[in-house]
């Protein structure tokens, strides 16, 4: 089992939920992929993901709720 520091993946801005959600969703579409190509995977969709995440190969969109707020209370 791999320990994971998520400070290390995370550039500052997402939180620890958005990346859990993300991996999850990567480690989904890594898992069916293999299984439509016929493929076992070697290690785990999950470690697969968060690699994914690691080299910057997908990164996590997160909506600026600051910009939202203030035109609320305009």
């Amino acid at each position: 089992m791999r320990k994971l520091c998520v400070e290390n993946v995370l550039s500052g801005k997402e939180n620890r939920y958005s990346f859990v959600i993300a991996v999850a969703k990567r480690a989904r579409e890594i898992s069916s992929e293999a299984e439509f190509n016929g493929e076992i995977l070697q290690d785990k969709a999950v470690n697969l993901a968060i690699e994914d995440f690691k080299r910057k190969k997908y990164y996590i969109l997160e909506p600026d709720l600051s910009s939202d707020s203030k035109e609320k209370h305009d």
